[in-house]
């Protein structure tokens, strides 16, 4: 699958990210121009304020808005970008919230103070539920006070750990960034892009910033990981 951005809000519409279907053709020609080969199209799901059903439905519909263009654009495999709550581990039908035709879950924890009851929820939807869970752009959830401990119990279990390539461009948190990559404890990179004028796709940017402090072969065992990541977890029928 070659180069893929794991968190992108590219489906124009369905959340904060793209508004329109210009928007998002434009953010999609801007990456293929740069080298992305695959999009996961990562909208937000929030379980207190929409359903299963509707984020489904919203979301094809704005797919096929896309996809009705015919523009030469990297392929694009749906997501979601899961809000934690409170019992989501018991929640039967966020198993239409994975990455479609595996069983990775972008998952976005509380921008609060973790709990012991929100790690245990994480574990259950890995040990009980059997997802795998990518953390969306952990580098937020290091900043809360009183997290940081919790952060660690996180990263203990079999999780992939997502990094926004904007991080890796502010001095202030690149060199905390990089250590975790060098440490194994980050895995991979998202743009998060929301607009071509506000968070723009900027995957590239990131993966210069890894290939120069880490090196090329970095770069490469990180594309390996994230295609080898798709493929191992697919769900066969």
């Amino acid at each position: 699958m070659g180069v893929i951005d794991f968190h992108s809000h590219i489906l124009p519409g369905i959340d904060d990210g793209s508004r329109n279907v210009e928007t998002s053709i434009g953010m999609l020609l801007m990456c293929k121009e740069h080298g992305v080969d695959t999009m996961i199209a990562t909208p937000h799901f929030y379980a207190d304020s929409n359903t299963v059903e509707r984020f489904i439905d919203s979301r094809q519909k704005a797919y096929d808005k896309v996809m009705a263009e015919n523009m030469d654009i990297p392929q694009i495999i749906m997501g979601a970008e899961v809000a934690f709550f409170a019992g989501i581990s018991r929640a039967e039908k966020t198993e239409a919230l994975k990455v479609e035709g595996t069983d990775i879950m972008l998952l976005e924890m509380p921008f609060v103070t973790w709990s012991d009851s929100v790690v245990q929820e994480v574990r259950d939807l890995i040990e009980k539920r059997h997802f795998h869970i990518i953390l969306a752009h952990i580098e937020r959830f290091l900043q809360i006070p009183g997290n940081k401990p919790y952060v660690r119990q996180i990263l203990e279990l079999p999780v992939t750990v997502q990094v926004n390539a904007e991080t890796l461009l502010d001095f202030r948190q690149k060199g905390k960034m990089l250590k975790m990559f060098k440490k194994g404890q980050a895995h991979i990179i998202g743009s998060d892009c929301h607009g071509m004028h506000h968070r723009v796709p900027n995957l590239w940017l990131g993966r210069e910033v890894l290939e120069k402090k880490l090196g090329h072969e970095f770069l490469e065992n990180m594309d390996s990981y994230g295609t080898k990541l798709l493929k191992e977890h697919q769900i066969h029928p």
